[in-house]
Formats: C-alpha cells, sequence, structure tokens
C-alpha cells in the first residue's frame, strides 16, 4: 500500500536545524497492521504526520518519497492531497480531548468529515453518523450524537475520533498512540475494536505506541524507533522472541513483568551500557531472593498502622437536569475501610470513575469526606481545623496525577519547590531553602542547574520528578501517588517507579499508590486495594490476588492486562 524510501524530517527551530527523523525506509502492505515503537521523542508521530503531510505549518521540511500505490505523497499539490486524506488515508491523533473541539457536539463533528469527503446531505450524513457510532459500539449512539466532548469518557471520545477517520472508508487508517493513559480495559476493548475494524473493511493499520507489549496484541509487524532511526524491524513474534537491538531488549524489559516480580525495574541505559546482556541477566540480577518478601511483610505487619481509614463514604448530590431541582446521590466513595503500615506501599487499582482519587483527596481532605473517620498517627484527621489541619499536612502529601498542570507555568520549577517551604516557615533564610531545593533535585537525579528552568521545558518523566521533588519537600512520612505514571512511556515509567521504591528504602516512607494498571501495581505494592464503583471488592498480597483472585471484576482487569 505504501512504499517509504529514505524519509528524512528536519524542523528548522531558529537556534538551528534538527533532524527528527533520519533517512528510513519500510512497506506497508495490504491488510498489514504494521506497529511502530518507540519512546517520546523517537520519531514515530513525526512519521506518521509526514505521511499525512501534516507537518505544513511548523518548520518542517520533508524529504525522501513516500509512494501510495505508484504515486509519491510528497510531490502531490495541498489540493491533490486533500483528496488523499480522509478518502484514502486518515488518522486517529493521541489525545482525543484535545483533537475534538469542545464547543461543538460530537454528532456535528462527525457529520462535518462526512460532508466534506463524501457530499452526503445533512440527513443523510446524520444517518451515516449515527451507523458509524454503532460500528464503533458506542454506546446510546443517538444521544453521543448530540453529546459535547466534555460528557464522555476518555473511550467513548477515542471511539468519536475512531467513527470520525472511518467516515470516508479509507484504505490506510493510523493510529497514533490511541490507547494511551486509557484503563487497561477500555485499552482492550479499543484494541479489539480496531481489530475487527481492520478485518470487516479490508484496511492497512499503522499502530504507533510506546509500549510492546500493547503493540503485540494488534500487530503483524513491528518497527523500532530510536533517535529518529529504525534500529530494528521484524514480525512480532521474532522481535519478542529474539530481540537483537540494545533498545529493543530495554523497551521489552522495562515494562513490569506478569512472570516474576523484580526489586527495581531494568531500564534502556542497563543494554545500553552493556550490548550482550539478555533481558533474562538483567532481570535476574534485579529479582527477589527466596524469603525476602515474605522477611519484608512480616516486619511490616508487626509495626501499628499509620494510617487508619475506617467506614469512610464521600457522597456527592447531582442534579438531574438544567431546570430541575432533584437531585441523585453518586456514592464516589461508599463505607471504606482499611489501614496503612509505616514503610508499606498500598496498590490501589481499579478502572477510571471508581473512586480511586477520590478516596486519595478525601483521606487528605482536599475533599470533604461525608462520614466515617480518618486517623493519621493517632490522630483524628476529620476532626482538625486551619493551623492544625495544615501541620498534619507537612507528612501527608500527594503526587498529582497530571504533572502538567499541577506546575505553574509562570514558577519556574525552583519556585515551585521552594514554595511549600515558605508556607511551613521552614528553615531561616531563603538561601538555605534554595540549597535544600538543590539537594531534593539532586535526589530525584535532575541537575541543580534547572532550578531556574520553567515546566515547559522539561520532559513528562522529569516534570514527575520534579513533583515528587515538591512533595519530598516537607519530609513527609506517607504520601498518595494518583496515577503518577500512568501516562508516561514505559522506559520513563520504570525510572520513576524505580524512583519511588528508592526513595521509600532512603527515607521510610509509606505510600497509597493509585493506578488503573494492575501489572504497575503488582510490581510496586507490598498489598493490593481493588475498587469498583466506589467499594472495596479485593484486598490482598499481590501474588495471592494475581494468581487466584477471588472477585469477578479483579479477574477482568488482569485478563486485559497486555501479555
Amino acid at each position: 500500500m505504501i512504499k517509504v524510501t529514505g524519509l528524512t524530517v528536519e524542523f528548522n527551530t531558529g537556534n538551528g536545524i534538527f533532524k527528527v527523523v533520519t533517512g528510513i525506509n519500510f512497506n506497508l502492505n495490504k491488510g498489514e497492521t504494521l506497529g511502530i515503537v518507540g519512546e517520546s521523542g523517537s520519531g514515530k508521530s513525526v512519521t506518521s504526520l509526514a505521511l499525512m503531510r501534516l507537518l505544513g505549518t511548523s518548520g518542517a521540511a520533508i524529504s525522501g518519497e513516500a509512494e501510495l500505490e505508484g504515486v509519491n505523497l510528497f510531490t502531490l499539490s495541498e489540493e491533490q492531497m486533500r483528496s488523499v486524506r480522509g478518502n484514502r488515508m486518515a488518522m486517529i491523533f493521541q489525545e482525543p480531548m484535545t483533537s475534538l473541539n469542545p464547543v461543538l457536539t460530537c454528532g456535528y463533528q462527525v457529520i462535518e468529515a462526512i460532508q466534506l469527503h463524501i457530499g452526503l446531505n445533512k440527513a443523510q450524513a446524520k444517518a451515516k453518523a449515527i451507523e458509524l457510532f454503532k460500528e464503533v459500539q458506542l454506546p446510546r449512539p443517538e444521544a453521543i450524537f448530540d453529546s459535547y466532548p466534555h460528557q464522555l469518557s476518555g473511550g467513548q471520545k477515542q471511539r468519536v475520533m475512531i467513527a470520525m477517520a472511518l467516515a470516508a472508508d479509507p484504505e490506510i487508517l493510523i493510529a497514533d498512540e490511541p490507547t494511551t493513559a486509557l484503563d487497561v480495559t477500555v485499552q482492550k476493548t479499543i484494541l479489539d475494536l480496531l481489530q475487527k475494524l481492520k478485518e470487516q473493511r479490508g484496511m492497512s493499520l499503522i499502530f504507533i505506541s510506546h509500549d510492546l507489549g500493547v503493540v503485540s496484541q494488534i500487530a503483524d509487524r513491528l518497527l523500532v524507533m530510536y533517535k529518529g532511526e529504525i534500529v530494528e524491524q521484524g514480525d512480532v513474534a521474532s522481535l519478542f522472541n529474539n530481540p537483537q537491538h540494545a533498545y529493543t531488549k530495554g523497551l521489552l524489559a522495562c515494562r513490569p513483568s506478569i512472570a516474576m516480580r523484580l526489586k527495581k525495574l531494568p531500564v534502556i541505559a542497563d543494554f545500553l551500557a552493556d550490548e550482550s546482556a539478555t533481558i533474562e541477566t538483567i532481570r535476574a540480577a534485579n529479582s527477589y531472593k527466596p524469603g525476602e518478601i515474605l522477611a519484608r511483610q512480616k516486619k511490616l505487619y508487626s509495626a501499628e498502622p499509620i494510617l487508619k481509614v475506617n467506614n469512610l463514604s464521600t457522597w456527592f448530590g447531582q442534579s438531574s437536569g438544567l431546570f430541575s431541582s432533584d437531585k441523585t446521590v453518586v456514592k464516589a466513595v461508599n463505607d471504606v475501610s482499611f489501614d496503612v503500615y509505616p514503610g508499606e506501599t498500598l496498590g490501589l487499582v481499579g478502572e477510571s470513575g471508581c473512586g480511586k482519587t477520590t478516596l486519595g483527596r478525601s483521606i487528605l481532605r482536599l475533599i470533604e469526606p461525608t462520614s466515617g473517620s480518618i486517623t493519621f498517627e493517632g490522630t483524628d484527621v476529620r476532626g482538625l481545623k486551619g493551623e492544625e489541619l495544615r501541620e498534619i499536612r507537612r507528612n501527608m502529601q500527594i503526587i498529582f496525577q497530571d504533572p502538567y498542570s499541577s506546575l505553574h507555568p509562570q514558577l519556574t520549577i525552583g519556585e515551585s519547590i521552594m514554595e511549600p517551604l515558605k508556607v511551613h516557615k521552614l528553615y531561616n533564610s531563603n538561601t538555605q531553602r534554595r540549597q535544600k531545593v538543590m539537594d531534593l533535585l539532586e535526589r530525584v537525579n535532575l541537575s541543580p542547574d534547572h532550578f531556574n528552568r520553567y515546566p515547559h521545558e522539561f520532559s513528562g518523566g522529569q516534570r514527575q520528578r520534579i513533583v515528587i521533588a515538591r512533595a519530598l519537600a516537607l519530609q513527609p512520612k506517607f504520601i498518595i501517588c494518583d496515577e503518577s505514571v500512568s501516562a508516561l512511556d514505559v522506559s520513563v515509567q520504570a525510572q520513576v517507579l524505580n524512583l519511588i521504591r528508592e526513595l521509600q528504602q532512603d527515607l521510610g516512607l509509606s505510600y497509597i499508590f493509585i493506578s488503573h494498571d494492575l501489572a504497575v501495581i503488582r510490581h510496586i505494592s507490598d498489598r493490593m486495594m481493588v475498587m469498583n464503583k466506589g467499594e472495596i471488592v479485593e484486598v490482598g498480597y499481590p501474588d495471592d490476588v494475581y494468581s487466584a483472585p477471588k472477585n469477578e471484576y479483579t479477574q477482568k482487569l488482569i485478563d486485559a492486562i497486555p501479555v
């Protein structure tokens, strides 16, 4: 279908020319799913945008050839290319929330694509849109047609994007990170849906991801990209069973294993430093010795809990309509009880909307609970006010889910980390506080030179380290990590998980670690809780829960983990 030869993409930023993709060659065959995998910045998305000729206003220079059945896409005029986009090639973008217009209904946006490419009248286009919504298995397609993007879940928004891409019945579909940050269960349904649509429509598919485990679920053949080059390619089985390049080995090894638990996750640097290393030898070096986990459990649970949560509920009143006085009660957290022990990591897992984040914020009283008790080191947290509450929060911190929105864009990262030190009047001068921030930056593997830089100058993984440094500034005893690694590359995720565990060992921290990813929870947790519809449905040691889940919902989460 497509033959790419010598594709090179360069950006002129004003500070010089940067080569982002360097002379890559690959083919996409008819009816094939080609996976392109690599970290952020490897050139995956730029490659797909170049094929679609969507880099026009970004200062990009594209060279090489991309032949679609003998026609070089890079030599077509913009008007000719417009007839290719949508009709012959379509793309599902990475982030559906920013790809959909928030002030237009979902139906209107799909109708727009249909009328542009097929030329149906409004009534015909609406019928076609609803038919597409049914094809992508959206519930209540007529209602979603009139809904705005903010009224839909992440998985539903992604299905609307898929429907829009399918509007003109393209021969080639490019899916750019379509499952990033989605629950594992929603991720599985999107992968199954794309596979089904591809087979039914006879399409060819390019599937882009940073996660080899996810790509392996859907791809026939894989390209591995690193620093703008293809370092390895082949069919899925050979790449997984016998990876040749050190970078490919690193990508495979850094995702938490469902076969074994490790003290420390392998990272790509381990393999780049020793190209003869195998996944098995690196994992063996990081594995637990017999009896180590049991000894840790015995030590942890012989102490008194640092946190006790009893019969905690957080309910919200929700109006049934704009002009209605009737209210329904949403039981976001409903009668939840558990303990956290000093030095323990208690994992909390469940799908989006199950109440995980509300529970974490209720414990810190960032959201006021409706009923129940929270006791931290013998103190009734719910009974505290004003200065007393502020004082206990020195020891109870939270790392929020999104490092982009939890850092002030107009403050340097040094000022952001120093702010809690000023609020709590720690240290005698700003000079001493500045030195403390420098130490914290080094502690989370950043440079003191970063003090005067702004959040936009950092990658997602670096921003997450900055947020961790800010949480550590007050030397807390207990931290809630709310989806702290959910939107990170698997390679960066491994580094952050290793850092979180290292800090626990060095500083004696206790964590509640919230995630929708059961593989991550199994790796990081001493015990784990499974949450569904505001209630805890299962509690236990990770190995026990994974090998013999007692609840049907837990089994569903386990089944959705990419192998």
